[in-house]
């Protein structure tokens, strides 16, 4: 038991290290610069810590990060962009086309969901079956597997593991969100356009918790009525 507490206790403190006070939760949108298309899938990496994201099918990415850090976006057959985090505001990326030369259509046949299935099935074939989570059970003598538990917690495989779950159900709620609030529907039920369109739906964007049981007619609900509340904002700035 003794031996158990203190191995708690530095689980503990590893987890406490990784907490910063100067972190924080950056929200931004990656567009097509000169079309003002949002560009969906696109690859955001934060060069100090690694961690990555991708942009969802409205361009919209959320990322931790702090003050000083340099994003690196990159998408195919658009020039790659590297933007150093100055405030916590939310960050507008302009990506800019390559080439002429018109982008090669592969068909997968597979949804983004089922892509990230597939990335969670190759962790644990290279040997992350906790997702670099090990239950405590693992360090029973009796039947138990101290090996497996610290090889979970500090091992390189299940440590892209756990990075790879926090992005996973990140991405779901993302994907469940977009059903109901994405670019198609507010333009089809709003007359917000150009960067109106783009500022009003990184700004009223929906929590998982707000769509959880929403229909079509909520959904649509909320776009007419917080769409109503921006353009008299705007019409108080002009």
């Amino acid at each position: 038991m003794k031996h158990l507490k203190i191995i708690l206790l530095l689980i503990i403190l590893i987890q406490g290290l990784k907490i910063n006070a100067q972190d924080f939760v950056l929200k931004g949108v990656v567009i097509e610069k000169g079309s003002n298309v949002r560009v969906a899938l696109a690859g955001i990496i934060n060069i100090r810590s690694k961690m990555g994201t991708t942009s969802n099918d409205i361009g919209m990415f959320q990322l931790k990060a702090r003050i000083g850090d340099t994003l690196l976006i990159q998408k195919r057959n658009l020039n790659e962009q590297k933007v150093v985090v100055k405030t916590d505001d939310d960050l507008l990326v302009y990506l800019v086309r390559g080439s002429t030369m018109l982008e090669e259509v592969t068909v997968k046949g597979q949804t983004k969901k089922q892509e990230m299935e597939s990335i969670k099935r190759d962790l644990k074939r290279n040997g992350s079956f906790y997702a670099g989570k090990p239950p405590l059970i693992l360090l029973n003598p009796f039947g138990g597997s101290p090996i497996t538990f610290f090889y979970e917690l500090f091992g390189k495989t299940p440590a892209r593991a756990r990075n790879f779950n926090r992005y996973y159900k990140k991405e779901l709620s993302l994907i469940e969100v977009d059903k109901f609030f994405n670019k198609s529907l507010v333009s089809n039920n709003t007359t917000l356009t150009g960067k109106d369109l783009d500022k009003f739906l990184l700004d009223y964007y929906p929590t998982r918790s707000m769509t959880i049981n929403w229909s079509n007619y909520d959904a649509v609900k909320y776009i007419k009525e917080s769409a109503k509340k921006y353009t008299d904002t705007l019409k108080h700035t002009n």
